[in-house]
């Protein structure tokens, strides 16, 4: 069977207010790094012929969003598609195309500038249907209060347990170069910072955050020209759950459950929890981090919160990167989920790196309350 390779990855450094670049030049920065860890070239003969983008047209504030990044991309005079939902899912589309036979090396490169935008509620707020959703002031961040407190309900998820997460995520922030917020809170704080959306904290909350994230993939022979240590995206699944919130279960993980057994599937892995020891969630709410982590299937049903107190995270290496909860951009949140498990796999994660860590799943998600999941698993 074909496989397929994740030869470098490059990641700009998340901050609140990039205001000193373009989208542009952040996607340039990540290109070079690219370069220059494998040689790679958009020559007409031998080098990389095909590009998936991923980004957004509400919040780039322009249509086509991907129309003024086709330099930076390569793409200029070859073959660009756009991934418009959440990054990991370009990854899937670039596995795919290789796997089909049509390229054998191709470039994956997402970005976001969170910043510029008046309100994130505003952007999501156009995700729901212009004749209910909308006018009621549906958007993800009181769409995930809402299912936050049916989880809490179903799991009894604690504050203290909630807090736990936080401090967690920003020790581990503290050791990644590439995390937005780093600053270190102590348990009270989190508990009683001030109220966001009922029951979600301020510091439950990721923080507003640009950024830009870039991928080579290949096949197994081509991988050989970038790389001597090729990290193998090995499964990948994605599902989604109804459009219209009331339709759906808040504190279930329909999707999920969905998207993980086709990727674990994919790669063969019949016993998740004896086959990962490395795992990357997309936790933009603290509450998410044990919801998801039960939809992956590192815990039962419901003993999300139990799983926190039982050193669980720290068990499967959960989030070393700091998680969404030090700062990654929505839309491109997924690519900085894999690009930690590459980075952990090839060794390369610096200061927190793991020790002995050969199998790692990311996972990510769009649309309020977890409506759309994504599942990849990536092996040394």
């Amino acid at each position: 069977m074909k496989r397929v390779a994740i030869c470098a990855v490059a990641q700009h450094k998340c901050e609140s207010n990039i205001w000193y670049k373009r989208f542009q030049a952040m996607l340039l920065d990540v290109l070079e790094d690219i370069q220059a860890q494998t040689g790679m070239t958009f020559d007409e003969d031998t080098g990389v012929h095909t590009i998936v983008s991923n980004s957004d047209d509400v919040f780039d504030a322009r249509t086509i969003s991907d129309n003024g990044m086709t330099d930076v991309l390569g793409a200029h005079y070859r073959e660009e598609e756009k991934a418009a939902q959440d990054g990991l899912n370009a990854l899937g589309y670039a596995m795919a195309i290789i796997l089909s036979g049509h390229a054998d090396a191709v470039y994956v490169a997402g970005h976001s500038k969170e910043s510029q935008s008046e309100s994130r509620n505003m952007c999501t707020n156009l995700a729901y249907d212009p004749f209910y959703g909308r006018p009621m002031g549906l958007d993800y961040l009181n769409v995930a209060a809402l299912q936050a407190r049916a989880y809490a309900e179903k799991s009894k998820l604690t504050k203290e347990q909630l807090a736990k997460v936080v401090v967690r995520a920003r020790q581990w922030a503290a050791r990644n170069r590439f995390a937005n917020v780093t600053t270190q809170v102590e348990l009270g704080e989190v508990m009683y910072s001030p109220v966001l959306c009922d029951p979600i904290r301020t510091l439950h909350a990721y923080p507003v955050s640009d950024g830009a994230v870039g991928f080579l993939l290949a096949s197994e022979e081509k991988a050989k020209e970038f790389t001597d240590t090729p990290v193998w995206m090995t499964g990948y699944g994605s599902c989604m759950d109804s459009y219209f919130l009331g339709d759906r279960d808040p504190a279930g993980n329909f999707a999920l459950r969905k998207a993980a057994e086709r990727a674990y599937k994919m790669a063969g892995i019949k016993n998740i929890k004896k086959s990962a020891n490395l795992v990357e969630v997309m936790d933009c709410y603290a509450y998410q981090q044990p919801m998801w982590l039960e939809g992956l299937g590192f815990c039962s049903d419901g003993k999300g919160g139990k799983f926190i107190d039982d050193h669980g995270p720290a068990q499967y290496n959960v989030n070393l990167s700091g998680g969404m909860l030090a700062g990654n951009p929505l839309i491109v949140g997924g690519l900085y989920r894999a690009a930690e498990i590459v980075l952990q796999l090839k060794g390369n994660a610096g200061e927190h790196q793991a020790s002995d860590v050969t199998c790692g799943v990311a996972q990510s998600t769009t649309g309020g309350a977890g409506q759309f999941h994504t599942v990849a698993v990536f092996e040394a």
